[in-house]
């Protein structure tokens, strides 16, 4: 996202004819708590020369992953995307799989890239989650499968899918991307369903570089992941089923290792900078910031908040424009939902049989904000001052907006 701010007509800067950050502030930028640390264990692979194939540093960051995860099997592997559709397919997905429109696009590319058909669901407002009603009503002889989401790192309705799942006996998995150290009721994030899925990617606040993890209790689908991220290979390296090569390296471990290592520490910084977010955007007219429900612990690895146009007296996108003229590089997130996107819209009566004005709402109004060790406790005011000032300029905004 380099250089977007330079393509911002600068009468939407507020605070004068220049951005007010000389250096752009970006959602999702690496964390590093260690450095050194990293490069210590980078070196010793080195000096192993064990780089991939199930390293000593694999090995622990799997470890330590199904501790965090309070699970009996984890999986690392090279990204997201691949873990999921690894999934996917030992977990005997086919047919149809319904899920919420309102993730990224790579939970739908996934079930498709496995010639499954992805089923749209709604979400509810509050929570930006799966709605458990509208998905029962979703289900066809062809269903095999519910994909959650834990959208934000906020946990899904847990209790309600399952028990939709057991009824029907559909497999149950959850797309956890957001998601490492929140819990629900107390229950770690990973310990739900079926099985569920990690990500580590360079925007996430543990990562591994780039990187994934499977985690499920369930011992039967965890012998078959292992083989099938390895080429179907079992014990001995025969080949018992088709496969592909979705092994994670043991720099990517490195990495990942020492991330998780620090995410006491990590988490920490997110929450305060979620409280500092909270206490300055507070009164402001038609600005509200997500926050978590009761029963739920989150990783507050993301900032959002929702622009009500009627009250803020502009729209999500017109903040967001004065927010990249300022360099704040503020993102719409999962707009326009993965049903209104490519190649799903041209075929909704096949995707989305039902309407979906929830998701297509909340994908309207959310903006994410810069958070985590990229930006200081000064700045995160900084934001909130200008986000201040663009909604009392608001009618100002809006002209230069249509001019």
């Amino acid at each position: 996202m380099t250089g977007v701010h330079t393509t911002m007509p600068r009468d939407l800067a507020i605070l004068g004819g220049e951005p007010f950050f000389v250096q752009p502030l970006h959602v999702g930028r690496p964390n590093v708590p260690d450095e050194r640390k990293v490069m210590e264990r980078i070196q010793q692979a080195i000096d192993r020369r064990w780089l991939t194939s199930f390293g000593p540093l694999v090995k622990q960051f799997e470890h330590d992953l199904a501790l965090t995860a309070g699970v009996k099997h984890c999986i690392v592997t090279c990204n997201a995307s691949i873990a999921l559709q690894v999934l996917i397919r030992a977990g005997g997905l086919r047919g149809e799989v319904i899920l919420p429109s309102f993730t990224f696009i790579a939970t739908a590319h996934t079930l498709l890239w496995e010639g499954i058909t992805p089923i749209f669901c709604d979400i509810d407002e509050d929570t930006g989650n799966i709605d458990p009603d509208h998905a029962a009503r979703l289900i066809t002889p062809k269903t095999t499968g519910i994909m959650g989401v834990h959208l934000w790192g906020h946990p899904a309705p847990t209790e309600q899918l399952a028990d939709l799942a057991g009824a029907h006996g559909l497999r149950l998995f959850y797309d956890s991307a957001h998601a490492i150290g929140s819990s629900r009721l107390g229950r770690p994030v990973g310990n739900f369903g079926d099985a569920e899925v990690y990500s580590f990617h360079a925007t996430k606040f543990i990562n591994s570089f780039e990187g994934g993890a499977i985690v499920t209790n369930d011992d039967e689908l965890a012998e078959r992941v292992r083989s099938m991220h390895n080429y179907g290979r079992g014990e001995g390296e025969y080949v018992s089923s088709i496969g592909t090569n979705a092994k994670m390296t043991e720099v990517a471990a490195a990495m990942g290792i020492t991330s998780l290592e620090n995410m006491p520490y990590l988490i920490d910084v997110n929450r305060e900078r979620f409280e500092h977010y909270r206490a300055g955007l507070a009164g402001v007219p038609g600005v509200e910031l997500r926050c978590p429900s009761r029963e739920n612990t989150v990783n507050h690895q993301y900032i959002v908040f929702e622009v009500d146009e009627a009250e803020a007296g502009l729209s999500r996108d017109e903040l967001v424009a004065t927010l990249l003229a300022e360099n704040v590089l503020a993102r719409t997130h999962f707009h326009p939902g993965c049903h209104r996107t490519e190649p799903y819209v041209h075929d909704q009566a096949t995707y989305a049989p039902l309407p979906l004005p929830h998701s297509e709402a909340l994908s309207d109004r959310v903006v994410m904000l810069p958070t985590g060790t990229g930006i200081t406790l000064t700045e995160v005011g900084q934001v909130c001052d200008i986000i201040r000032q663009a909604v009392a300029q608001a009618p100002a905004i809006r002209a230069a907006s249509l001019a």
